[in-house]
């Protein structure tokens, strides 16, 4: 999750462009929201997420820690 989906909250359809957490791009008739408004809807996302119960079966846990092997991996976290 990140800015992306934030920006579809915030402003649906709107054309746009961030580069080092400053809008470089607006096309949109509505008012381009500020960094700190696109970080607010990212950790609200987040706590919703949180929030929920999910329960994932064997298999999945499974595949998930091998794709968290895999980036630790690649990040050299091992």
């Amino acid at each position: 999750m990140g800015i992306d989906t934030a920006m579809h909250l915030l402003r649906p359809g709107a054309a746009w462009e961030i580069s080092n957490n400053q809008f470089t791009r607006w096309e949109d008739e509505r008012p381009c929201p500020t960094i700190e408004e696109v970080y607010e809807t990212i950790d609200k996302i987040k706590a919703f997420e949180d929030s929920i119960k999910t329960i994932y079966t064997s298999k999945q846990l499974e595949e998930m820690g091998v794709k968290q092997q895999e980036l630790e991996e690649a990040l050299g976290d091992n």
